[in-house]
């Protein structure tokens, strides 16, 4: 089994299976792994910043809002710029892992910073 796949509407892990399809057991969604892949093809590779730039590894960006870090008082002032960002998939959203000046590591979303 594909321990990486999940369900495509819901975003279970827990799918298993069932002939050529996959199953969702939380949602019931039935999918083929490779049409839904052949259908996404390379759109979904591209992650943009808030302005709908194109990011790669090693650009810089600056953050446009004042963003919380949860579990800590600190804040990520609005105007701080990244450099050096690493595209990934951290989960829940989070694209963009970095090192940001004074706090330290941490992954931002993409929709909260801007190419600079």
């Amino acid at each position: 089994m594909d321990s990486n796949l999940k369900c495509p509407v819901c975003g279970c892990e827990h799918v298993y299976p069932d002939g050529a399809l996959w199953m969702c057991p939380e949602c019931a969604h039935e999918w083929n792994p490779a049409e839904t892949a052949a259908e996404s093809g390379e759109a979904s590779a591209e992650i943009r910043d808030a302005n709908g730039n194109v990011l790669a590894d090693g650009d810089s960006v600056t953050v446009i809002k004042d963003l919380k870090i949860k579990g800590s008082s600190m804040v990520v002032k609005g105007g701080t710029k990244v450099k050096n960002i690493r595209l990934s998939d951290g989960g829940d959203g989070h694209d963009i892992a970095c090192k940001i000046p004074g706090i330290g590591a941490m992954n931002l979303k993409s929709e909260f910073v801007r190419k600079a």
